[in-house]
Parts: structure tokens; sequence; C-alpha cells
């Protein structure tokens, strides 16, 4: 099996029976818009097709060219695809999360979403957004449903108010940001995490530990933290704008890390955080 086939067919199913995630996806937070189309195409071509994009992002319009292109070309079916968005923390409110998700879906451009995630835990409102949120999914313009930043408190909180559970928890995670509490906590209300900046924004990729391990595997730095982070369970979502950076990253299938050096690299957390940090998010 090619590096590619095995990306393409690497998905875990999510618990509502909504189908099934890939492990591992292409982030599009890349600042230029000629950038993130070139790079959605790029991903795409080498074998990706879970695509995490953001209203916050201002790169919906771009992402869902890339795709109606493969999709003209005849070199992708829609179906294929797993897109992610996100609702913005100043579309928050029952009837404004319903028109932003609309807006969302018009530039984009592809029917619907397969996963739309409220993108941070809005004091107040974030209730009232996840209302509507259930309320896309039950009409079927999103196929699943999720939050992102979301800590245990606040799951607790959506829980207790909500007989919907989300699909995915799209959380900062890596072993400098080892959150094994919240890992437990969604393994066992069966809530897929996934991580953002697995990569630690580059900052930690020369750390010696991580060095030594990618050393004896004979892999990059990088496939060492993505492949730590797929052993846990995660989804995974790496993003980078250079070609040849978006075909190492998905080459992370022919390998499995060892127990005691998935210790080693456990061991390495110091809560590290290079995003937001939702800790006092009230």
């Amino acid at each position: 099996m090619t590096a590619s086939d095995a990306l393409r067919r690497s998905r875990i199913p999510l618990a509502d029976g909504q189908g099934a995630i890939p492990a591992v996806g292409f982030g599009t937070l890349i600042p230029d818009p000629v950038a993130t189309k070139q790079a959605t195409k790029v991903a795409l071509e080498v074998g990706f097709r879970h695509l995490d994009c953001a209203e916050r992002y201002r790169n919906e319009e771009e992402v869902g060219a890339a795709i109606s292109e493969a999709i003209g070309a005849g070199t992708i079916r829609r179906e294929e695809l797993f897109v992610t968005t996100k609702l913005w923390n100043s579309d928050h409110g029952y009837e404004a999360a319903l028109h932003a998700f609309e807006k969302s879906q018009r530039r984009l451009g592809l029917g619907y979403v397969d996963l739309y995630l409220i993108h941070w835990p809005v004091s107040q409102l974030r209730d009232e957004s996840w209302r509507a949120l259930v309320e896309l999914q039950r009409r079927g313009s999103c196929r699943a449903i999720g939050v992102s930043n979301y800590t245990v408190r606040h799951l607790d909180e959506l829980l207790g108010g909500s007989s919907v559970v989300p699909d995915v928890d799209q959380v900062e995670f890596n072993p400098f940001l080892y959150q094994e509490e919240l890992l437990r906590y969604c393994e066992e209300k069966r809530i897929q995490l996934e991580a953002y900046s697995p990569l630690t924004r580059g900052h930690r990729l020369r750390d010696p530990v991580v060095l030594e391990v990618a050393k004896t595997y004979s892999k990059s730095p990088a496939q060492i933290l993505i492949r730590w982070s797929l052993q846990h369970g995660l989804v995974v979502i790496p993003k980078s704008a250079r070609p040849e950076r978006i075909k190492e990253n998905s080459e992370v299938f022919d390998f499995e890390i060892s127990a005691p050096d998935m210790s080693r690299l456990d061991s390495l957390g110091e809560n590290l955080h290079m995003d937001w940090d939702p800790t006092d998010a009230l």
C-alpha cells in the first residue's frame, strides 16, 4: 500500500454514526489566500481527504475553490472528502450561528459541511450556539458537529444541558501539551479528540528527545509528533504551505513508535500553549 493509499484509508468512525473522519487532516491556517489555495491543491494531490478551515481564517472561499477545481477535473469526488469549518466568536447565539453557517456554506460552495465546530467557548452564548448546531445537523446541512478549545469543564457544562454529545473536540495537543485528563474524558464520553498545532508550530522540532526518537525510526521530527498523536487515538491536523512538507506529513503510516519511546515522548509535557489557552475561559 502506498503512503497516499494509507492516508486516504485511515479513518476513525464517529460515535453518532455520521460517517468516519480521516485520521490525518490538512490544516489550512495559511496567511496568504493564493498560498492557501495552492497548498490545498497539493494536499489533495498527495492524498489528504480531510481539510480543516474556519471563518476566522478567512480561507473558506480558497479551500472551496481548490476542492471544486479538483472535483471538476475528475480527480476527486465530493463524497471522498471530509471538510471542517468553524463558528467564530462574533457569530454566537442561536439565530446568529444559523446565519453564520449559511455564509460559510456559500463560501465553500460544497452543498454540505462534514463537520461544523464551535471555535471557542464564548461565555453565556455557547449553549444557544450548540442548540443551533444541533438544528443544522438535524436539517442535514452538516453531517457532524463538535467543539474546539473546550476543556473538561466546558464539556461537562455542554453535556449537562444537551442530550447531543459532540462528535469532536479540537484542541491544541502534542507531547509538550499532553492533555491526558481531557483525552481520557473524551474517550469515556466517546468524543473524538482532534489535535491542532501538533508540530508545536515548529518550536519543539529540535527537542533532543524528539530528535533521538526520530533518528531511531529514520523519520523526521514532524512525522514522530504526528505519529505520537495517532497512537494516542487522536485525529491530527498538521499544516504547511510547502509541498515537500505536506507530503512528508502524510507519510506516517509505515511505522509504529514503541511503548518505551511513547513514554519518553509522553514525559515531555510542559503545558506549552503556542495558541490560545482556554483554561480560564468563563
